[in-house]
């Protein structure tokens, strides 16, 4: 059976922080879904998810073991959807880790079978989160450091 992962998120917009987490998982499993979840009743995102998509998909054109795609419920029902047994989060700071530890733990109650796996950004990603990029953009800032150069914003 194959190690099929989620990395889950609204990865509006995708960073480098992103794509070093997916680059650390690559070795682990045999196939990582990079699944953004939208709420149809909320608020779209910044970014239109389709843009999001392609992105994603851009940065790891040459990568087959990854894939993207959309889901709308909760990341455990999606995860059994797609028979993955491991969710994939990122950690930057002692918050992340009590906020993701929560959320893991919650998980595993509604489905002791579908384990998270924590991974440390790589220090110089630390400070970057799709907020403040976005906050960036919005007042024409440059955030060609924060983000894969795949990623084409115009």
């Amino acid at each position: 059976m194959d190690k099929i992962a989620v990395f889950p998120g609204s990865f509006d917009p995708f960073t480098k922080g992103h794509e070093s987490i997916i680059k650390k998982a690559i070795p682990l499993f045999d196939k990582i879904v990079v699944a953004i979840g939208y709420n149809s009743e909320k608020k779209m995102g910044y970014f239109p998810i389709e843009k999001r998509i392609k992105w994603i998909k851009e940065v790891f054109a040459n990568e087959q073991k990854i894939s993207v795609e959309k889901y709308n419920c909760l990341t455990v029902d999606f995860c059994k959807k797609i028979n993955a047994k491991y969710i994939i989060r990122g950690l930057r700071n002692i918050t992340d880790f009590e906020y993701e530890k929560t959320i893991a733990q919650t998980n595993l109650t509604i489905n002791p079978d579908i384990e998270t796996v924590l991974f440390f950004t790589n220090p110089e990603f630390s400070t970057i989160n799709s907020t403040i990029i976005r906050d960036i953009i919005k007042f024409g800032g440059n955030v060609s450091k924060f983000i894969p150069k795949e990623i084409d914003l115009n």
